[in-house]
């Protein structure tokens, strides 16, 4: 008897992600204090007749307290008065816990409580099925009783309740996307530049006078770094004498650096990103003249031409990391 044996290789399966959600449910809260003054004069106005309270929202809904002096319904024989918290808006299957606080007003703090919060875990919310529905005690407080107790103050009592709606919602992961703005450092620096407030240094140059911020031009330029703020800086920092540059290109190479990538002199628009590591300045900036590249661009009318050639001959020989 020949016996053949299949063996089988049992692959694990990948392990597959674990998504995880939440069913969350909780009480919207809210409170309303309603005084019912006069309280005497309500005496009689007949079974099943009521003061209501003004309506106020909670949880979406709105809400009222109903005092019924001599009774909601007629077996009560006018004995007891009747409180009760009613949806005063549309709704359907609103579910809700409810308290209602008859207040001592003799300040000894023995309130007379019903409360559906305490009794949540036996036997839930209460359902409200439409506009109308109520919650409360028809046999709230006996009349007599109520009419001898502290609870009457000045022919006047203070009924606070309080309402937690019950909402539910299901969480999961979520994926958030933060937006980062495009950063316009330079737009902001030039500004500053351009207000004068704050500056701290002035160069003197060709004749001409330009002031600046020596905290922008040492984070911009090692050179600068060392000048204002190097152990070899000049006792005089707030005043610098640049000898041997013209002004115009001196206002370029400064403005380039303190503004970090674009600004625009009359209708020249320059850009310090000019440069890319291998090439040299001057061939790139000449490229970019002659192709009217982003880096460079220009409009023909009320053109320097000695701006431009300083600007040339200036990158062609200078090495923009050194600035």
């Amino acid at each position: 008897m020949n016996t053949t044996r299949v063996c089988g290789e049992v692959s694990k399966s990948a392990t597959k992600p674990l998504t995880v959600s939440t069913s969350l449910t909780e009480t919207v809260n809210g409170f309303h204090e309603f005084k019912i003054s006069g309280y005497s004069l309500t005496k009689g106005v007949g079974v099943g007749k009521y003061v209501a309270s003004d309506t106020f929202t909670v949880g979406g809904h709105s809400w009222a307290v109903y005092f019924y002096p001599d009774g909601k319904s007629p077996e009560d024989n006018s004995s007891h008065v009747s409180l009760f918290i009613a949806l005063a808006s549309e709704g359907a299957d609103v579910r809700a816990l409810f308290e209602l606080t008859l207040v001592d007003q003799s300040g000894n703090e023995k309130h007379k409580v019903h409360s559906h919060f305490g009794r949540a875990l036996e036997s839930g919310p209460y359902a409200l099925k439409y506009r109308g529905s109520m919650w409360g005690y028809k046999r709230f407080f006996r009349r007599d009783s109520l009419e001898t107790s502290d609870y009457l103050k000045d022919n006047s009592l203070l009924v606070r309740c309080r309402v937690g709606v019950v909402k539910s919602c299901t969480e999961g992961p979520r994926d958030y996307n933060i937006s980062v703005p495009v950063s316009n450092l330079g737009q902001q620096l030039g500004s500053l530049l351009e207000s004068g407030k704050g500056c701290d240094v002035t160069f003197e140059v060709d004749g001409e006078t330009f002031s600046a911020h020596k905290l922008v031009l040492a984070t911009r330029s090692p050179v600068f770094r060392a000048q204002l703020f190097g152990p070899l800086r000049d006792r005089d920092t707030d005043r610098i004498e640049i000898e041997d540059v013209e002004a115009p290109i001196f206002k370029v190479r400064s403005l380039i650096l303190f503004l970090g990538f674009m600004f625009q002199s009359g209708n020249v628009m320059f850009c310090s990103r000019m440069y890319h590591p291998g090439s040299s300045p001057g061939a790139l900036l000449l490229l970019s003249l002659l192709t009217r590249d982003k880096v460079l661009s220009f409009r023909f009318s009320s053109w320097s031409y000695k701006l431009l050639l300083g600007l040339l001959v200036f990158a062609l020989g200078s090495d923009p990391n050194s600035w």
